[in-house]
């Protein structure tokens, strides 16, 4: 019997043995990246997808009741959803990182509160918006989910986060150690800051960090852009393109099934 939350990690047991080897054949995956090209194992490797939910990413969301430019953060949905059905054919994991805060905000800083309300007179996490009667970054309300345009499915993972990064105060990190995976791309909104915070302490965490250029968006001015991917490429990691990584998948999965996609 298998133990463990994937074939690579985990342990076969009987009633005599228990098989701790897990001794399992890794596929190799050519991708086309900055500042290098990239080798990466398909059996060790996840998408993380921050923060493409109905407050960034919708009309009448937070940002757009704000008055925020939240169709710049809609980017992403359609390379994602082309990108997703190869990930899952793949057997990759996909994990969906989004703001889900407490109702009584316990756990969050007031620092925290200040970015989403600065002045104090505004509608800022845990407030209602007003044409939805929905609660700001609220875990179980409209605010918190994934845009219905995504393909979201259920047997992918969902993780809540309280900061910018998805790995601050969240089981984030020990939910990939004991998929064993190495190798992280990241996706989503937005691009300079809560993909970004992630991706660093990624890299500071010892993962390997890719970062999909048109899988990720921005409202902030273009330089931000710019700079992040100088950052990324000079500090922490790689990025690369949609259609890289299908084409190396499929190359990958048509080597191993002999028949098409």
């Amino acid at each position: 019997m298998r133990l463990g939350a994937r074939n690579q990690n985990a342990w076969n047991v009987s009633h005599n043995w228990v098989d701790m080897s897990r001794i399992g054949r890794v596929t190799p995956i050519n991708l086309k990246a900055a500042p290098q090209n990239v080798i990466f194992a398909k059996e060790l490797a996840a998408l993380l997808i921050i923060d493409m939910q109905n407050d960034f990413c919708s009309g009448k969301g937070w940002l757009d009741t704000v008055g925020g430019p939240y169709e710049k953060d809609r980017s992403p949905i359609n390379p994602l959803n082309r990108l997703l059905p190869i990930l899952r054919q793949a057997d990759i994991p996909v994990l969906w990182i989004n703001w889900g805060n407490r109702p009584d905000r316990m756990n969050l800083s007031p620092s925290t509160l200040h970015v989403y309300n600065p002045t104090g007179n505004g509608i800022g996490i845990g407030d209602i918006l007003p044409d939805i009667t929905s609660r700001v970054l609220q875990k179980g309300e409209w605010c918190a989910q994934v845009v219905d345009e995504l393909d979201a499915q259920d047997q992918d993972i969902y993780v809540d986060k309280y900061r910018m990064s998805g790995f601050w105060d969240t089981p984030l990190d020990s939910i990939l150690r004991n998929l064993d995976v190495k190798t992280l791309f990241f996706a989503g909104v937005n691009m300079d800051q809560c993909v970004m915070a992630t991706l660093q302490d990624a890299n500071f965490l010892g993962y390997d960090c890719i970062l999909l250029e048109d899988c990720s968006a921005t409202t902030s001015p273009d330089y931000c852009i710019q700079a992040t991917l100088y950052n990324v490429r000079q500090c922490y990691g790689f990025t690369s393109r949609t259609q890289a990584l299908i084409a190396g998948l499929r190359a990958a999965i048509l080597h191993e099934e002999g028949d098409e996609i």
